[in-house]
């Protein structure tokens, strides 16, 4: 084995460089708007089957939003607390608002109520928007080309 197959991230010469990008980006007025606003969305998406009570109605939507709303809600935190580990997951996001958005149709294929695909697709749309966005904000910090105040 060569010494360049055992080169890992943490034998990197730009690894604090980098780092401290990723903290800056992180850091940055968009960034927190859009990590918080995904923490209320995912928080939202996980108890709105029992604050629009169709829990009942509609328990496999509601067992789905509130998984989904969780993972969302996590990724959220996580983006605070450690952006250069969760740059990917903020994409990830982006796909859940996206099921979120068409998932009471392909869950419960008949009978979804207005209440339900209402909020589904706002809270789905709303989520896909800011998982973008703090994709775009942490590779736009990590590609940044020394101090720039806008990331």
């Amino acid at each position: 084995m060569t010494d360049t197959a055992r080169f890992t991230m943490g034998d990197h010469p730009d690894l604090l460089e980098m780092r401290e990008r990723y903290e800056r980006a992180s850091a940055s007025g968009p960034a927190v708007i859009a990590d918080g606003f995904m923490l209320l969305a995912g928080l939202w998406l996980a108890i709105s089957p029992w604050v629009l009570h169709f829990s009942a109605t509609a328990p496999s939507i509601a067992l789905n939003n509130l998984v989904l709303g969780i993972a969302v809600a996590v990724v959220a935190m996580s983006l605070t607390l450690m952006p250069q580990r969760m740059v990917r997951l903020s994409w990830a996001t982006a796909v859940i608002g996206a099921w979120v958005v068409a998932s009471p149709w392909i869950i419960q294929q008949s009978s979804v109520t207005a209440g339900i695909w209402i909020n589904n697709v706002v809270t789905g749309a709303v989520t896909a928007v800011l998982g973008i966005a703090a994709g775009a904000i942490l590779m736009g910090g990590s590609r940044a080309a020394g101090d720039r105040s806008g990331y």
